[in-house]
């Protein structure tokens, strides 16, 4: 199979099918759903960690060579940068948004109508943000695939695996908002379609420049970092109790493993 079809259908199965099985979660009961989600946080904080660390840095290290290690710190440090300004910029829409409602009258009627903009405009941040990040991760596994097939599976694997919790909360979002369970799940799926628009950039982007390409996976592996310890670990943090603690230590080591495992075999 072509390449292009390769990263094509892996970026679609990152950002769509990934909203498309968050889906499921939403059909469960509450109790039953917030059992479940914890564990595939844990587990897709050990994918993200082991696809940053075992599999996408050691490719840009040896795609570089000792000559470019300062030029890759470089691309760590950038990425990082990026991801912060990025969930920066997000907090700042939506709190200004919020001070902005607030700050009108408060009469009664005014005041249920500014409940409901306020929803709607957070489901607007939600698509947006989605669409987004969707976009950049599209980049993540074409600039992997361009590297090799093996390399582009276990980057979708990683992808997948923290985008299927963070679909959930998202359609929640938006039923709250006001959208409708099958309009937010249409609007859900649309914003996948920007990993596939975001993975075709980077295609032919990358493709005109293959010697930026061992930097475009020190990126990738900051953003993965970027995701994992300071989006999805403090939420693990907020449950302290020893038996929710050893789960988790256990799910993220499985998730490292699975990577690690994905990795060995795809260099054998």
């Amino acid at each position: 199979m072509p390449l292009l079809l390769w990263i094509i259908l892996c970026a679609a199965l990152g950002g769509i099918a990934s909203a498309a099985f968050a889906v499921a979660f939403l059909w469960m009961s509450e109790e039953r759903s917030a059992r479940i989600l914890p564990n595939f946080l844990s587990f897709a904080t050990g994918a993200l960690l082991g696809a940053a660390l075992l599999a996408l840095l050691p490719e840009a290290i040896e795609g570089a060579g000792v000559a470019g290690a300062q030029a890759l710190g470089v691309a760590l440090l950038l990425g990082l940068g990026v991801f912060f300004v990025i969930e920066k910029l997000v907090l700042w829409w939506h709190s200004h948004s919020h001070e902005r409602e607030l700050a009108r009258p408060r009469a009664n009627h005014a005041h249920g109508q500014q409940g409901s903009e306020r929803d709607h405009a957070s489901g607007v941040l939600v698509l947006v943000g989605d669409s987004l990040h969707n976009s950049v991760d599209g980049v993540l596994i074409a600039a992997a695939f361009l590297t090799s097939r093996p390399l582009g599976l276990v980057t979708t694997l990683a992808v997948a695996a923290h985008e299927i919790p963070h679909r959930v909360g998202d359609f929640a979002i938006l039923v709250h908002a006001g959208w409708g369970r099958r309009r937010a799940l249409v609007l859900n799926l649309a914003t996948g379609l920007a990993s596939v628009f975001g993975a075709l950039l980077a295609y032919f982007a990358l493709q005109r420049a293959l010697e930026f390409l061992p930097y475009a996976l020190a990126f990738a592996a900051a953003g993965f970092l970027y995701i994992a310890v300071a989006g999805l670990i403090p939420g693990l943090h907020r449950r302290a109790d020893l038996h929710a603690s050893i789960v988790q230590v256990l799910l993220i080591s499985a998730g490292i493993a699975v990577i690690a495992c994905a990795e060995h075999l795809a260099h054998r």
